[in-house]
């Protein structure tokens, strides 16, 4: 049978075709793909080859590029890789091996479940962590006397959810060396009638620690796994870890090396005198996995547990200022110091007076350089006068659910005047020109979606309160996707390889349920990650593989 010469003709411009199309990895078409690039594109189409991404477009796409794997997505919404600008990376997977006290109704329910885990195993030490007393009927601190009554001869120690507040037994406190005369600077040991509590706020709190089990490697491998599964099943492709030692960033580098850990990492150093002098010596870290190149600095402590340094007494707690945790004096010293290193300076301030003197040192510090991206870590309560503080070399990074899930009780501590600089999203960016976003999980949870919902939205779960908190801070739908993708890449100053869907970049992408940027806002919460995209390779999936 013969082949009439326009079929024949056809088939030969269909084999030249193809053999001209290029090989690729991966191509997704039929996607509303939201590239966050300096364009702000919408496109529909991308092609990813070697763990890049290599085109960006339309469906012409389809007839340049031969894939090994072609995904149709149908209308998908795809977003770059989710990136969480402060969390607690290690911690997260360390607290699943600890009791969870999150969401107790009260203390008693807390010793409930602290009965229930010492006799399921024998127990050398009892670690809990997430308890909030703001949460209780009674919401003053706890005291120790039960735990002493149950656990006399066991140390317990109690993190708060906020991780500035620790509540120990009596062996606990015995083991550490501290009594009522016991003084040490950045932080309190609360007493009563002149007897100790059990409960340590802040600097004070370490003394416990240096004298419990240190976790094993091998408990940290498993933590550090872990915290990755939960990572990626949330969308987050990259962690800021706000805080870190030496030996924990080692230990990332060398399971990333051997494909043991995966996620990108940005470790900010703990301050601690024997990591400042070796990261100081040794310089910064980058490899296509992890970054290592900022201090993490703790100024104050946290509104919750009343260790926020504030300009004026807490409303709730009369002549309680709270307290830093690094004086003035050493923040400012510690500024000029590193102005003139490669390293970034991300300090922890949560209170007025904390905020007023990191930015104070930040300006002063940083007169001489061009580009620092020094950031602000929660910047969550700052004096109107203040916020003019705030410019292009200043990053504030912010955690959104933290204004929805303390508008409870912030009134109480801080009084009505002072909540018009509190949780001030809106206005900070306004000043900084970009605001990274994240969860500082585990004190709240790892979900991005959620970080997104209360930026834009400013209410809870229950859709509370109509209008949002502080509504005048809320983040447009566009301001909050950038803080979780490109101003987050960029907090990292790591803009040009991550934080967009553009050529040379990447391949970090997230595919949604539904459009979070176009959905009614009681929608947005309901949004599900479908998968998880990290270097062109699939972490996440309940419908790809």
């Amino acid at each position: 049978m013969k082949i009439k010469r326009p079929i024949l003709f056809t088939l030969l411009l269909a084999i030249l075709a193809s053999s001209c199309q290029k090989k690729v990895d991966l191509l997704v078409h039929n996607a509303v793909v939201y590239t966050m690039d300096n364009k702000e594109i919408v496109a529909s189409s991308f092609v990813v080859d070697q763990g890049k991404f290599i085109a960006v477009g339309g469906e012409e796409l389809l007839e340049k590029y031969s894939a090994k794997k072609v995904l149709n997505l149908q209308n998908l919404s795809v977003y770059p890789g989710f990136i969480d600008s402060h969390c607690h990376f290690l911690n997260l997977g360390l607290s699943l091996q600890q009791i969870d006290l999150k969401g107790t109704q009260s203390f008693e329910e807390v010793i409930t479940l602290l009965q229930d885990a010492s006799r399921e195993k024998q127990m050398e030490v009892i670690l809990g962590r997430g308890w909030d007393q703001n949460d209780w009927e009674v919401k003053a601190f706890p005291k120790k006397e039960r735990l002493d009554e149950l656990f006399p001869d066991i140390p317990v120690a109690l993190r708060r959810i906020d991780g500035h507040a620790l509540l120990v037994n009596q062996k606990a406190l015995d083991l550490a060396g501290i009594t009522v005369d016991t003084e040490i600077e950045g932080g309190t040991i609360i007493k009563e009638n002149g007897k100790l509590t059990g409960v340590l706020v802040d600097a004070p709190m370490q003394l416990v620690y240096d004298v419990l089990p240190q976790p094993s490697v091998e408990q940290k491998v498993k933590a550090l796994q872990d915290a990755e599964e939960i990572s990626f099943a949330n969308g987050l492709t990259t962690v800021s870890v706000a805080g870190m030692d030496k030996e924990d960033i080692f230990l990332v580098d060398s399971l990333q090396q051997k494909g043991l850990l995966t996620i990108n990492v940005y470790a900010m150093i703990s301050n601690t005198k024997e990591n400042m002098e070796y990261f100081l010596e040794a310089g910064p870290i980058k490899t296509d996995k992890l970054t290592v190149r900022s201090f993490k600095v703790y100024a104050d402590g946290a509104l919750g547990s009343r260790g926020a340094a504030l300009k004026n007494p807490y409303t709730d707690l009369n002549s309680h200022y709270g307290k830093f945790i690094t004086s003035k004096d050493s923040i400012e010293k510690l500024a000029y110091k590193l102005a003139t290193t490669p390293f970034q300076m991300n300090t922890h301030a949560i209170g007025d007076d904390a905020n007023k003197a990191v930015l104070d040192a930040y300006r002063k510090a940083l007169v001489f350089s061009d580009d620092p991206r020094w950031r602000v870590e929660h910047a969550q309560i700052i004096d109107t006068a203040d916020i003019k503080l705030f410019n292009r070399k200043i990053i504030p990074s912010v955690q959104p659910t933290h204004a929805t899930s303390d508008m409870y009780w912030a009134e109480d501590r801080l009084g009505s005047s002072r909540l018009e600089g509190a949780y001030a999203n809106k206005a900070l960016l306004d000043q900084a020109g970009r605001i990274a976003l994240g969860t500082d999980f585990p004190v709240e949870e790892v979900n991005p979606i959620k970080t997104f919902y209360a930026a834009v939205t400013r209410m809870d779960h229950d859709f509370f309160p109509e209008g949002g908190y502080l509504s005048q801070n809320k983040l447009t739908r566009n301001e909050a996707l950038k803080g979780m993708t490109i101003w987050g890449a960029y907090a990292n100053f790591e803009e040009n390889e991550k934080g967009s869907i553009e050529v040379g970049k990447n391949a970090d992408f997230v595919m949604l349920d539904r459009d979070i940027t176009e959905v009614s806002h009681k929608n947005i919460s309901r949004a599900r990650i479908v998968a998880t995209i990290l270097d062109g390779n699939v972490v996440y999936s309940n419908r790809f593989h």
